[in-house]
């Protein structure tokens, strides 16, 4: 029995709406019948109100279980609210800033790396791992654990002055003890997929775990007329996981790429 998971990030909702790409959105989560759909930040552009009213028709309008966590673009652009309120909207609208979903065969954990005082910058605090360690510990034995988070943990393939999560490596040392077998993230508007070992040898344990970047779902810079706006769809069963990565052309998503990863201990 496998399970599938629909990943979106980046929606940038109230800078650019088109109603061709939800159409197609929809779509996309028709056919591939995923039992959760993840947004991992930058649900909207500038954290107003009427921007969290079309990010969240456009999520809710898919009818299944969601997974958001925030990006730097999900808070109040300047002070005090950018401090004293940064997530109150967006919990408001999606529940915690941190959610938790267990489905038979997922246990899914989402963590906030939106730092307030930073523009861009994200990082992950020692108790959020431990938190999120505690909840892929419990999973029982057989489910897919995944964590979402905003900010990227492996580098751009093309141009992107953005910064990747602070001690990343320390981050996913952490998660990957305590048997993360998918990583996913945005921020960086690129397709991004590799098992750890891809960048980091030695590593400690014998057990898969894939990190992966969404493309952007939203357009927000219009000088970049040639990024490409796409979804990632995983699907992984007892044995395997595997990542497509699905891109907007001619009006629909169309999956692309396609990558297979040996689940657990027999990837080595």
């Amino acid at each position: 029995m496998s399970i599938r998971v629909l990943h979106l990030s980046d929606l940038h909702a109230g800078k650019r709406e088109e109603g061709a790409v939800a159409e197609a959105l929809a779509a996309a989560v028709e056919r591939f019948d995923p039992a959760l759909v993840v947004a991992s930040g930058d649900l909207t552009h500038r954290g107003r109100p009427a921007q969290y009213d079309g990010a969240e028709a456009l999520l809710r309008s898919l009818g299944r279980p969601l997974l958001c966590v925030p990006g730097n673009h999900d808070i109040p652009f300047l002070p005090p609210a950018r401090v004293a309120r940064a997530f109150a909207e967006f919990e408001r609208r999606f529940g915690a800033a941190e959610p938790v979903v267990r489905q038979s065969g997922l246990v899914a954990v989402g963590l906030n790396s939106v730092r307030p005082w930073r523009h861009q910058s994200g990082g992950l605090r020692q108790a959020q791992l431990e938190r999120a360690a505690a909840e892929l510990s419990a999973a029982p034995d057989g489910a897919l654990r995944l964590v979402a988070l905003h900010h990227h943990l492996v580098g751009a393939p093309w141009r992107s002055r953005k910064r990747p999560l602070a001690r990343r490596a320390d981050a996913l040392a952490a998660l990957a003890r305590a048997g993360a077998e998918l990583v996913v993230a945005g921020h960086i508007h690129q397709h991004v997929v590799c098992e750890r070992r891809d960048f980091e040898a030695d590593v400690e344990g014998e057990r898969t775990l894939v990190v992966a970047i969404a493309p952007g779902f939203g357009r927000p810079r219009p000088h970049r007329e040639r990024e490409a706006r796409g979804l990632n769809l995983y699907e992984a069963d007892e044995t395997t996981i595997v990542v497509r990565s699905a891109v907007w052309h001619d009006g629909s998503f169309r999956v692309l790429a396609e990558r297979r990863f040996p689940r657990g201990a027999a990837a080595l």
